[in-house]
């Protein structure tokens, strides 16, 4: 049984929009076409796309982390350089 959404899913967008060498935007790591037709997509789609990005910044911490325990200058997926990144899904207490 699917569980009906009472409230439209917000865009995880954080106004830094700005896209990696891959196409990722740096702020929020959706995809471009996931940010072009966010508005267009059901809650279920967008729980989907939010899933991606916790996926995709879940990738990222640990390739930033294995790469400060190497010390490597191996390149961070997605395009990313080494900048402060907020967490989007940190909850806080607004």
């Amino acid at each position: 049984m699917e569980q009906i959404e009472l409230f439209a899913i917000e865009s995880p967008c954080r106004g830094v929009c700005e896209n990696s060498a891959k196409g990722f935007c740096k702020g929020c790591l959706r995809s471009r076409e996931e940010r072009f037709h966010w508005f267009s997509l059901s809650n279920e789609a967008r729980h989907q796309v939010l899933d991606l990005c916790k996926q995709r910044r879940v990738r990222l911490l640990k390739a930033r982390q294995e790469r400060l325990e190497a010390d490597s200058a191996r390149a961070l997926p997605y395009g990313m350089e080494d900048e402060l990144m907020t967490d989007l899904f940190e909850l806080t207490n607004d």
